[in-house]
């Protein structure tokens, strides 16, 4: 049992798999310092507030009933923009990847023919 795991966790994928997620935990990081210390700032002086994350809604008079509108703001950005990062590099990778010509099965016409060859040698 101990072998097969070895195995699985030295396979190349999981290295891979493994690589990718810090590289994205990464860029994670650097998408919020983007997104809290650039754009939502500006979108802030925009719509007037001194912070974005200070815009809720308060449901009645007690103070623990705040919908934190601006954070959820702010993390929907955040997706929509680390989203279309991700969508530009598959993209992109896609372009580099070399397309795999696929097998095209043989044509109506060649399928006739051998069928009419088939029964020539039957007869």
């Amino acid at each position: 049992m101990l072998k097969e795991f070895k195995e699985f966790a030295l396979k190349g994928n999981l290295l891979e798999i493994a690589v990718g997620l810090v590289l994205a935990l990464a860029f994670v990081a650097v998408v919020n310092a983007f997104i809290g210390g650039i754009v939502m700032p500006l979108i802030a002086a925009i719509v007037g507030e001194p912070s974005f994350d200070q815009i809720v809604w308060t449901i009645g008079s007690d103070p623990g009933t705040d919908i934190l509108i601006g954070t959820f703001i702010t993390a929907l950005v955040n997706f929509l923009l680390i989203a279309f990062v991700l969508f530009l590099i598959v993209k992109a990778a896609n372009k580099m990847m070399p397309k795999k010509e696929e097998e095209a099965g043989p044509t109506e016409i060649e399928l006739l023919t051998e069928i009419r060859d088939a029964l020539r040698t039957r007869s």
